[in-house]
């Protein structure tokens, strides 16, 4: 009998995300392929604890919610010397737990997509689902991700970065260039967070600080961007060779919401309403995939991504405003939804994003680690 590829299923985490990560880790242990699959929770709290959890009683809660459960084993990863990768209990007397073949992390914002929680996987010697630590780092530092799309010669719009220190230091100078070059209405959005937390509309300068103030609880930089009378527009990537990308979808707020915020997304059911695929032309249609796949390589991205822009209602300009490694896995994530649309169902989906850190592991693992002349 063929052996099941254990995947350790990674949610939680400490960010601004924790709860979203929640919600997605329940969908992807709903449908991950038990026939092919045996998955092991395992779970960072708020605190950074690391724990692994017995998955009968995870799956007994069955809420939209993985809990995490304060009276499992604290663990920590370990390379092994077959390429799989050990969870050992922190209590030498805690149960043994066998090691797995593949860490899916389903785990957002800082600490987790940014290339922290991949060099520590790396370190671990896992093979894991998604980016590496440099696709994963530039992708979620807005402005070097911004800086990035725009060498590649993706187009970009108007913005600019202002450091916690610098304002704080002198508030009025830090945004004197912004004052200058943008008009009302800006976004004023945390540079390494996801899923709007923290992001800001700005119609009246004088609203300016308090939306800083608030973005600046979340990150030590934070951008204030031109507003634009735009509709959002995602694609996902899935990588491969070529990367593909999915049938575009279209976001629009709920007439409750000025934008696409975090409320309207997780909270508010009604929040959004989503056109799948989207209201484009098939000249758009191919434009902005194209333009997906461009932002997917230019920012060494792999395993999967959710590539986001605006579409201007005026001059029919596409513009990049941002990438995700790990976009949202719920039940009403876009990236599952668009990939399905494009004919890849959710079970699927995840079988194939294993399969893909499966073998970027193996193709890695072949390079040579020492030097002889």
């Amino acid at each position: 009998m063929t052996r099941k590829t254990r995947v350790a299923v990674l949610y939680g985490g400490k960010s601004g995300e924790h709860e979203v990560s929640l919600k997605s880790a329940a969908s992807v242990l709903r449908y991950l392929d038990r026939e092919r699959f045996e998955p092991v929770p395992v779970s960072i709290d708020k605190n950074g604890r690391w724990q692994c959890h017995d998955l009968r009683r995870i799956e007994a809660a069955n809420t939209e919610s993985l809990p995490i459960p304060a009276e499992s084993p604290s663990v920590r990863f370990e390379p092994q010397a077959d390429g799989r990768t050990a969870i050992l209990p922190s209590d030498a007397d805690a149960a043994a737990i066998a090691p797995v073949d593949v860490v899916f992390p389903v785990i957002h914002g800082p600490l987790c997509e940014d290339g922290s929680l991949q060099g520590l996987l790396e370190l671990a010697g896992a093979a894991y689902v998604g980016s590496g630590v440099l696709g994963s780092a530039v992708s979620m530092h807005k402005d070097i991700a911004k800086r990035l799309a725009a060498l590649a010669g993706l187009p970009v719009a108007p913005y600019f970065a202002v450091a916690r220190r610098d304002y704080r230091r002198a508030p009025v100078a830090a945004t004197e260039a912004a004052r200058a070059g943008l008009t009302l209405p800006v976004f004023v959005k945390p540079c390494n967070m996801g899923s709007s937390v923290g992001v800001h509309k700005v119609k009246r300068w004088e609203d300016l600080d308090a939306a800083l103030a608030d973005a600046f609880e979340y990150d030590l930089k934070v951008l204030i961007e031109q507003g634009i009378d735009a509709r959002e527009i995602e694609v996902a990537v899935l990588d491969g060779e070529p990367p593909v990308a999915s049938v575009a979808s279209e976001l629009n707020a709920g007439p409750q919401h000025e934008f696409y915020s975090y409320e309207a997304k997780y909270i508010d059911q009604d929040g959004a309403s989503v056109d799948l695929p989207a209201r484009l032309d098939a000249a758009q249609m191919a434009r902005v995939r194209q333009l997906a796949i461009d932002a997917f390589v230019a920012l060494d991205c792999s395993g999967l991504a959710r590539v986001d822009f605006f579409l201007d209602r005026q001059s029919g300009a596409f513009y990049f405003n941002e990438i995700n490694t790990l976009p949202g896995f719920t039940a009403i994530s876009m990236y599952p939804k668009m990939m399905e649309a494009s004919g890849m169902p959710y079970p699927a989906l995840l079988t194939r994003l294993v399969e893909l850190a499966q073998e970027r592991h193996a193709e890695r693992a072949g390079l040579r680690t020492s030097y002889e002349a």
